[in-house]
């Protein structure tokens, strides 16, 4: 099949689909100056060791990999960065009443800030961040100012995102899979799905039926 044949397919199917789900990785922020984390410019492709900073053991355990975590928070091209076309287009999707709920790994706020609505975060978000010895939240701008900050408590504060070796909010990954179970097209966007379990909502959304159409620059 050709590619111009693929794309008018998938249009049919979404035309069609009364309930559309959208998937999405790093991959969709791209374009917005957020690099990813696995693609040939990805952040731990060009620095290994940052995968630390991803882990919870590594950061509760080691306070300058804490301190390296909080610097790379504190200049995330996410507080700066604005929605791209891939944003804008799942928002106009979802005006046309096409799209049902949008699923995203990202922790950047674009798709909120795009306009989406129904979005699940399932890996949290940059503007969160909560303590890990009495779990009081605290939400920017309103963060105690230390590097890396300190809970009133004394606490270790760590940002509101899911690391290696933590488990998913567990409402959010209720009804990411409720919704995958629900949809008639699933578009994953930009991600390996390779972690889990947020690689296996598509295997939900294939398994009740669904098509499910991947859109990454990087071949599955």
């Amino acid at each position: 099949m050709q590619p111009a044949d693929s794309v008018d397919l998938v249009k049919a199917w979404i035309t069609e689909a009364q309930r559309v789900v959208v998937l999405t990785g790093a991959g969709i922020s791209t374009d917005s100056g957020i690099p990813d984390f696995r693609g040939p410019q990805g952040v731990w492709t060009a620095n290994p060791a940052a995968e630390k900073q991803s882990t919870l053991q590594h950061y509760l355990a080691d306070p300058q990999v804490r301190q390296a975590a909080w610097r790379s928070r504190l200049v995330h091209p996410a507080w700066t960065a604005r929605p791209n076309r891939g944003h804008l287009a799942l928002v106009e999707l979802q005006r046309r009443g096409k799209l049902h709920a949008l699923i995203t790994q990202n922790i950047d706020g674009l798709h909120r800030k795009a306009g989406s609505r129904s979005v699940t975060e399932i890996h949290g978000s940059l503007r969160e961040i909560f303590c890990v010895r009495c779990g009081k939240e605290y939400r920017a701008p309103k963060i105690p100012d230390s590097t890396p900050p300190l809970c009133n408590c004394g606490g270790v504060l760590k940002p509101n995102t899911v690391l290696f070796g933590e488990s998913l909010p567990p409402q959010a990954l209720e009804t990411a899979r409720r919704e995958s179970g629900a949809c008639r097209v699933m578009l994953v966007i930009g991600t390996s799905a390779v972690v889990q379990p947020a690689a296996s909502l598509p295997y939900v959304a294939k398994e009740h039926g669904a098509a499910v159409v991947e859109v990454n620059i990087e071949q599955a």
